[in-house]
């Protein structure tokens, strides 16, 4: 989605992203979530395996794991050098914000990058048989297969949006909801002080439901959805997002939920929105901002 509002606005998007993904691995700090916006929107993400860098190499992985280390988490080299690029200029007292734009702008990406904190949110996933766990133990290391109880966002008491964030917010002319996971790559986001309140006030936000027929495209939202008691479909998305979504976008596969919606006071666009190229996101990004 990103990738086409970029092509049909360029500079003129400011993408915010959670990073409530945010992990310490072999020592450095990993923004998975801020990295792979910034990779996919500087053309270079592996578009293969949904992350990291397009013909990146694993040298350092191999031998960290050939010297006994458990790797289950993985990072290409060049990955890993944003990851201690980063790391380096936190420990210099430099804000995540700032070292995200510093990345973009070395990489030639044109829109903004906003990480959503610069303060520090973890999400924990708390499991039905009573384990909590950092979310890339989660999703990488046990693949989404445990049930989950509940989700959590450690330390969002304590944070506050990062410079710019509100600004963006109030000043845009349309505010867009990617189709990401509502609980785990939304929900962070709009925990933030001041964060719903400003899209509440917003006139023209607009929403993409990431559940298709049912089911998520990519990743656990479907089942997340039904571990919270709701049901897997655009529907109860959209009901996560009813107090500050004017328009809501459904797949034409969902055109049967958009009463459902429109119950809910939203105006519901039914479209094509499974973006299987850039050219399907430049045309439902054209969609949404017309």
């Amino acid at each position: 989605m990103l990738v086409g509002l970029q092509r049909v606005i360029g500079d003129h998007l400011t993408a915010i992203v959670n990073t409530g993904d945010d992990t310490t691995m072999y020592d450095v700090h990993v923004s998975p979530d801020v990295d792979i916006v910034t990779y996919w929107l500087a053309g270079i993400a592996d578009e293969a395996r949904g992350w990291g860098i397009r013909g990146d190499t694993f040298e350092v992985i191999r031998g960290l794991s050939e010297l006994g280390l458990e790797t289950w988490f993985s990072l290409g080299d060049r990955d890993f050098a944003t990851c201690l690029f980063r790391t380096e200029r936190l420990r210099a007292g430099d804000r995540l914000s700032a070292i995200t734009d510093d990345i973009r702008r070395h990489l030639g990406v044109p829109a903004r990058i906003l990480p959503m904190s610069d303060d520090r949110v973890a999400t924990h996933i708390v499991t039905r048989d009573g384990r909590t766990l950092e979310f890339q133990e989660y999703f990488v290391k046990e693949r989404c297969a445990p049930e989950v109880a509940e989700i959590q966002f450690a330390g969002i008491e304590h944070a506050a949006p990062a410079d710019g964030v509100l600004d963006a917010i109030e000043r845009s002319e349309r505010v867009v909801v990617c189709p990401s996971n509502p609980l785990l790559s939304i929900a962070p986001i709009l925990a933030l002080d001041g964060v719903r309140g400003a899209l509440r006030s917003h006139p023209r936000v607009v929403a993409v439901s990431p559940i298709v027929g049912g089911a998520a495209l990519k990743g656990p939202a479907d089942r997340l959805l039904k571990a919270s008691g709701r049901d897997a479909s655009a529907s109860a998305v959209a009901s996560m997002y009813d107090d500050f979504v004017n328009v809501f976008v459904i797949d034409e596969a969902d055109g049967e939920e958009a009463a459902k919606v429109e119950a809910m006071g939203m105006d519901v666009i039914v479209t094509r929105t499974v973006m299987a190229d850039g050219s399907v996101s430049e045309r439902l990004a054209r969609e949404l901002l017309a």
